[in-house]
């Protein structure tokens, strides 16, 4: 035989091999699907009911959002609250108070200074929203 399986009259011969190697290959094709198959249970989980939120009592909270721009303008809802230069800030400090009297506190205050803000600014904002009694504060 020369080369490959090949007699010299130009039979090919049969190749025992690779079938052997091609049946392998199957079985293990076949085991493996065969170990991966999904065994369903049941699961004992309670949903939650169809009840809304305001039926519960809980009023999603929203916030109040103050913005500090960088020449200093403090402002709300496109309003701007006292001048750039008030310290004190005594117009935000009253409209945090009544919103704190009327809502409670559980709506949280928002500080969105400019990146180009003065940290002395930002200073001022915080001292009037503690001295109104804001409580939950954060920034973004």
């Amino acid at each position: 035989m020369a080369g490959g399986g090949v007699s010299e009259d130009g039979d090919v011969g049969f190749q025992i091999a690779p079938m052997v190697d091609v049946v392998f290959v199957l079985l293990l094709f076949f085991m493996a699907s065969a170990g991966s198959q999904v065994i369903e249970m049941e699961l004992n989980i309670s949903l939650p009911s169809g009840r809304s939120a305001n039926a519960l009592g809980s009023v999603p909270t929203t916030p109040i959002i103050i913005d500090i721009m960088p020449d200093g303008k403090v402002q709300m809802n496109n309003k701007v609250y006292d001048t750039p230069t008030s310290k004190e800030l005594p117009e935000l400090k009253a409209w945090l108070k009544e919103t704190i009297a009327k809502f409670g506190d559980k709506d949280p205050v928002i500080l969105r200074p400019d990146p180009q803000t003065k940290h002395d600014r930002v200073m001022d904002v915080l001292n009037a929203a503690s001295a109104a009694g804001v409580t939950k504060l954060s920034f973004s």
